[in-house]
Protein backbone atom coordinates (compact mmCIF):
# COMPACT_ATOMS: atom_id res chain seq x y z
CA UNK A 1 0.00 0.00 0.00
CA UNK A 2 1.49 3.37 -1.00
CA UNK A 3 0.75 6.42 1.10
CA UNK A 4 -0.61 9.49 -0.65
CA UNK A 5 1.84 12.04 0.77
CA UNK A 6 0.96 15.69 0.18
CA UNK A 7 3.47 18.40 -0.74
CA UNK A 8 2.97 19.93 2.73
CA UNK A 9 3.91 16.67 4.41
CA UNK A 10 6.91 16.21 2.11
CA UNK A 11 8.12 19.67 3.16
CA UNK A 12 7.66 18.79 6.84
CA UNK A 13 9.73 15.60 6.58
CA UNK A 14 12.40 16.90 4.18
CA UNK A 15 14.92 17.62 6.97
CA UNK A 16 13.75 15.11 9.57
CA UNK A 17 15.79 11.87 9.43
CA UNK A 18 13.40 9.88 11.64
CA UNK A 19 10.35 10.62 9.53
CA UNK A 20 12.20 10.37 6.22
CA UNK A 21 14.84 7.72 5.51
CA UNK A 22 16.07 9.81 2.58
CA UNK A 23 17.01 12.65 4.96
CA UNK A 24 19.99 10.67 6.23
CA UNK A 25 22.40 13.56 5.64
CA UNK A 26 20.64 15.62 8.31
CA UNK A 27 21.49 15.36 12.00
CA UNK A 28 19.35 15.51 15.12
CA UNK A 29 20.08 16.41 18.72
CA UNK A 30 18.20 14.98 21.67
CA UNK A 31 18.27 17.24 24.71
CA UNK A 32 17.88 15.29 28.00
CA UNK A 33 15.86 17.84 29.96
CA UNK A 34 12.99 15.58 31.06
CA UNK A 35 14.01 13.13 33.82
CA UNK A 36 10.61 12.46 35.44
CA UNK A 37 8.19 9.84 34.14
CA UNK A 38 4.58 9.13 35.09
CA UNK A 39 4.34 5.49 34.05
CA UNK A 40 6.48 2.42 34.63
CA UNK A 41 6.89 0.16 31.63
CA UNK A 42 7.98 -3.40 32.36
CA UNK A 43 10.86 -3.07 29.87
CA UNK A 44 12.29 0.24 31.09
CA UNK A 45 15.13 0.89 33.52
CA UNK A 46 16.81 4.29 33.30
CA UNK A 47 19.36 3.65 36.07
CA UNK A 48 22.11 2.35 33.84
CA UNK A 49 24.32 4.29 31.48
CA UNK A 50 27.10 2.95 29.32
CA UNK A 51 28.83 5.11 26.73
CA UNK A 52 28.53 2.26 24.24
CA UNK A 53 24.86 1.57 24.96
CA UNK A 54 22.12 2.94 22.74
CA UNK A 55 18.54 2.60 23.90
CA UNK A 56 15.73 4.96 24.84
CA UNK A 57 15.96 6.34 28.37
CA UNK A 58 19.76 6.28 28.55
CA UNK A 59 21.66 9.52 29.09
CA UNK A 60 24.95 10.52 30.67
CA UNK A 61 23.32 13.45 32.44
CA UNK A 62 20.28 15.70 32.64
CA UNK A 63 20.54 19.30 31.39
CA UNK A 64 18.71 22.39 32.52
CA UNK A 65 16.92 24.34 29.76
CA UNK A 66 19.71 26.94 29.85
CA UNK A 67 22.38 24.28 29.51
CA UNK A 68 20.46 22.58 26.71
CA UNK A 69 20.18 25.85 24.76
CA UNK A 70 23.87 26.62 25.22
CA UNK A 71 24.82 23.11 24.17
CA UNK A 72 22.58 23.35 21.11
CA UNK A 73 24.40 26.49 19.99
CA UNK A 74 27.75 24.76 20.44
CA UNK A 75 26.67 21.59 18.61
CA UNK A 76 25.16 23.63 15.78
CA UNK A 77 28.53 25.33 15.25
CA UNK A 78 30.18 21.93 14.89
CA UNK A 79 27.48 20.00 13.00
CA UNK A 80 26.30 22.16 10.13
CA UNK A 81 23.53 19.82 8.98
CA UNK A 82 21.81 19.78 12.41
CA UNK A 83 18.12 20.22 11.66
CA UNK A 84 16.11 18.65 14.49
CA UNK A 85 15.94 19.08 18.26
CA UNK A 86 14.14 16.20 19.95
CA UNK A 87 13.01 15.89 23.55
CA UNK A 88 12.81 12.21 24.28
CA UNK A 89 13.57 11.84 27.94
CA UNK A 90 15.20 10.27 29.78
CA UNK A 91 11.67 10.35 31.25
CA UNK A 92 8.61 11.84 29.59
CA UNK A 93 8.70 15.23 27.87
CA UNK A 94 5.22 16.20 29.08
CA UNK A 95 5.72 15.13 32.68
CA UNK A 96 8.51 17.73 32.66
CA UNK A 97 6.65 20.31 30.61
CA UNK A 98 8.07 23.42 32.28
CA UNK A 99 11.60 22.32 31.36
CA UNK A 100 10.49 21.19 27.91
CA UNK A 101 8.75 24.49 27.15
CA UNK A 102 11.64 26.61 28.43
CA UNK A 103 14.16 24.64 26.38
CA UNK A 104 12.16 25.12 23.19
CA UNK A 105 11.71 28.84 23.83
CA UNK A 106 15.42 29.40 24.46
CA UNK A 107 16.55 27.44 21.40
CA UNK A 108 14.00 29.23 19.19
CA UNK A 109 15.57 32.54 20.22
CA UNK A 110 18.83 31.47 18.56
CA UNK A 111 17.50 29.41 15.63
CA UNK A 112 14.11 29.97 14.05
CA UNK A 113 14.61 27.24 11.45
CA UNK A 114 15.17 24.29 13.77
CA UNK A 115 12.54 21.53 13.76
CA UNK A 116 11.17 20.61 17.17
CA UNK A 117 10.23 17.01 17.80
CA UNK A 118 8.85 15.47 20.96
CA UNK A 119 8.35 11.94 22.26
CA UNK A 120 5.82 11.04 24.94
CA UNK A 121 3.90 8.14 26.40
CA UNK A 122 0.79 10.27 25.80
CA UNK A 123 -0.62 10.30 29.33
CA UNK A 124 -0.62 14.11 29.51
CA UNK A 125 -1.01 14.72 25.79
CA UNK A 126 -4.60 16.08 25.88
CA UNK A 127 -3.54 18.49 28.62
CA UNK A 128 -0.60 19.96 26.71
CA UNK A 129 -1.40 19.37 23.03
CA UNK A 130 -2.59 22.91 22.31
CA UNK A 131 0.42 24.47 24.00
CA UNK A 132 2.79 22.15 22.15
CA UNK A 133 1.25 23.34 18.90
CA UNK A 134 1.60 27.00 19.86
CA UNK A 135 5.26 26.39 20.75
CA UNK A 136 5.91 25.24 17.20
CA UNK A 137 6.34 21.50 17.79
CA UNK A 138 5.65 19.93 14.39
CA UNK A 139 6.45 16.26 14.98
CA UNK A 140 5.26 14.14 17.92
CA UNK A 141 5.97 10.49 18.63
CA UNK A 142 3.65 8.60 20.96
CA UNK A 143 4.64 5.18 22.27
CA UNK A 144 1.45 3.11 22.19
CA UNK A 145 2.07 -0.57 22.77
CA UNK A 146 -1.52 -1.79 22.96
CA UNK A 147 -5.08 -0.75 22.18
CA UNK A 148 -6.51 -3.42 24.46
CA UNK A 149 -6.23 -2.54 28.19
CA UNK A 150 -5.88 -6.21 29.11
CA UNK A 151 -2.71 -6.40 27.03
CA UNK A 152 -1.60 -2.97 28.23
CA UNK A 153 -1.91 -4.17 31.82
CA UNK A 154 0.80 -6.74 31.09
CA UNK A 155 3.14 -4.04 29.78
CA UNK A 156 2.67 -1.20 32.29
CA UNK A 157 3.36 -1.80 35.98
CA UNK A 158 1.64 1.42 37.02
CA UNK A 159 0.38 4.77 35.78
CA UNK A 160 0.37 7.98 37.83
CA UNK A 161 -2.58 10.30 37.24
CA UNK A 162 -1.44 13.24 39.32
CA UNK A 163 -0.92 11.79 42.80
CA UNK A 164 -3.11 8.77 42.11
CA UNK A 165 -1.34 5.52 41.28
CA UNK A 166 -3.29 3.22 38.98
CA UNK A 167 -2.35 -0.37 38.18
CA UNK A 168 -3.59 -3.18 35.98
CA UNK A 169 -6.43 -2.63 33.53
CA UNK A 170 -7.44 0.63 35.24
CA UNK A 171 -4.05 2.22 34.59
CA UNK A 172 -3.75 0.84 31.07
CA UNK A 173 -7.28 2.03 30.21
CA UNK A 174 -6.57 5.58 31.33
CA UNK A 175 -3.29 5.68 29.41
CA UNK A 176 -4.95 4.43 26.21
CA UNK A 177 -7.81 6.91 26.56
CA UNK A 178 -5.37 9.82 26.88
CA UNK A 179 -3.21 8.57 24.00
CA UNK A 180 -6.15 8.33 21.61
CA UNK A 181 -7.55 11.71 22.63
CA UNK A 182 -4.17 13.44 22.38
CA UNK A 183 -3.26 11.99 18.98
CA UNK A 184 -6.66 13.04 17.64
CA UNK A 185 -6.05 16.66 18.72
CA UNK A 186 -2.59 16.72 17.15
CA UNK A 187 -3.68 15.22 13.83
CA UNK A 188 -6.61 17.63 13.60
CA UNK A 189 -4.06 20.45 13.92
CA UNK A 190 -1.79 19.07 11.16
CA UNK A 191 0.94 17.83 13.50
CA UNK A 192 2.80 14.85 12.05
CA UNK A 193 2.43 11.96 14.46
CA UNK A 194 4.45 8.77 14.63
CA UNK A 195 3.41 5.88 16.85
CA UNK A 196 6.15 3.74 18.37
CA UNK A 197 5.27 0.16 19.26
CA UNK A 198 7.63 -2.04 21.26
CA UNK A 199 7.44 -5.59 19.91
CA UNK A 200 7.30 -7.80 23.05
CA UNK A 201 7.27 -11.44 22.13
CA UNK A 202 4.61 -13.39 23.98
CA UNK A 203 2.95 -10.22 25.26
CA UNK A 204 1.75 -7.98 22.42
CA UNK A 205 3.17 -9.61 19.28
CA UNK A 206 -0.24 -10.98 18.24
CA UNK A 207 -1.79 -7.54 18.77
CA UNK A 208 0.62 -5.19 16.97
CA UNK A 209 -1.36 -5.14 13.73
CA UNK A 210 -4.41 -3.91 15.68
CA UNK A 211 -2.36 -1.03 17.12
CA UNK A 212 -1.20 -0.14 13.61
CA UNK A 213 -4.77 -0.19 12.29
CA UNK A 214 -5.87 2.14 15.09
CA UNK A 215 -2.97 4.48 14.30
CA UNK A 216 -4.08 4.61 10.66
CA UNK A 217 -7.66 5.28 11.75
CA UNK A 218 -6.45 8.25 13.83
CA UNK A 219 -4.54 9.73 10.88
CA UNK A 220 -1.05 8.96 12.16
CA UNK A 221 1.69 9.48 9.55
CA UNK A 222 3.73 6.34 10.29
CA UNK A 223 4.38 3.63 12.84
CA UNK A 224 7.70 2.42 14.16
CA UNK A 225 7.70 -1.19 15.38
CA UNK A 226 10.77 -1.57 17.59
CA UNK A 227 12.28 -4.73 19.03
CA UNK A 228 12.29 -5.03 22.81
CA UNK A 229 15.76 -4.45 24.24
CA UNK A 230 16.00 -6.83 27.24
CA UNK A 231 17.24 -4.65 30.10
CA UNK A 232 18.64 -5.66 33.48
CA UNK A 233 16.34 -5.46 36.50
CA UNK A 234 13.11 -5.24 34.53
CA UNK A 235 10.23 -7.70 34.37
CA UNK A 236 11.00 -8.41 30.72
CA UNK A 237 14.76 -8.89 31.08
CA UNK A 238 14.53 -12.61 30.34
CA UNK A 239 12.64 -12.22 27.04
CA UNK A 240 14.90 -13.28 24.19
CA UNK A 241 16.03 -10.68 21.65
CA UNK A 242 13.82 -10.59 18.57
CA UNK A 243 15.32 -11.99 15.35
CA UNK A 244 15.61 -9.36 12.65
CA UNK A 245 13.66 -11.56 10.24
CA UNK A 246 10.62 -11.58 12.54
CA UNK A 247 10.77 -7.83 12.98
CA UNK A 248 10.92 -7.29 9.22
CA UNK A 249 8.05 -9.68 8.67
CA UNK A 250 5.88 -7.74 11.12
CA UNK A 251 6.85 -4.38 9.59
CA UNK A 252 6.13 -5.66 6.09
CA UNK A 253 2.76 -7.01 7.21
CA UNK A 254 1.80 -3.74 8.89
CA UNK A 255 3.07 -1.77 5.91
CA UNK A 256 -0.13 -2.81 4.15
CA UNK A 257 -1.96 -0.43 6.48
CA UNK A 258 0.38 2.52 7.07
CA UNK A 259 3.90 3.75 6.33
CA UNK A 260 6.54 1.91 8.37
CA UNK A 261 9.85 3.08 9.78
CA UNK A 262 12.64 0.62 8.98
CA UNK A 263 15.66 2.75 9.92
CA UNK A 264 15.09 3.42 13.65
CA UNK A 265 18.25 3.24 15.79
CA UNK A 266 16.41 3.26 19.17
CA UNK A 267 18.41 6.31 20.16
CA UNK A 268 19.62 7.49 23.53
CA UNK A 269 17.98 10.46 25.22
CA UNK A 270 21.17 12.46 24.55
CA UNK A 271 21.85 11.28 20.97
CA UNK A 272 23.57 13.74 18.64
CA UNK A 273 24.39 13.41 14.94
CA UNK A 274 23.09 11.42 12.01
CA UNK A 275 21.04 8.34 12.81
CA UNK A 276 23.82 5.96 11.86
CA UNK A 277 26.64 8.16 13.15
CA UNK A 278 25.97 9.10 16.75
CA UNK A 279 28.45 11.74 17.93
CA UNK A 280 27.11 12.36 21.43
CA UNK A 281 30.39 11.21 23.01
CA UNK A 282 32.17 14.16 21.36
CA UNK A 283 29.97 16.59 23.28
CA UNK A 284 29.56 14.69 26.55
CA UNK A 285 31.89 16.94 28.55
CA UNK A 286 30.07 20.10 27.47
CA UNK A 287 27.46 19.89 30.24
CA UNK A 288 30.12 19.67 32.95
CA UNK A 289 32.02 22.58 31.46
CA UNK A 290 28.83 24.68 31.34
CA UNK A 291 28.02 23.94 34.97
CA UNK A 292 31.49 25.04 36.04
CA UNK A 293 31.12 28.23 34.00
CA UNK A 294 27.63 29.02 35.35
CA UNK A 295 28.52 28.20 38.97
Amino acid sequence: MKNNVSDIVLEKIKRHPCYNSKAHDYARMHIPVAPKCNIQCNYCNRKYDCVNESRPGVTSGVLSPEEAAAKYTYVKENIKNLSVVGIAGPGDALENFEETRKSIELIKETDEDVIFCMSTNGLRLPEYAEEMISLGVEHVTVTMNAVDPEIGAKIYEFVYDGEKKLTGIEGASLLLERQLEGIKILVENNILCKVNIVYIKGVNDHHIEEVVKKARELGVFMTNIMPLIPTKDTKFESISPLPGSELKEMRDKCGQHIKQMYHCQQCRADAIGQLKNDRSSEFRSFGCAMRDKMA
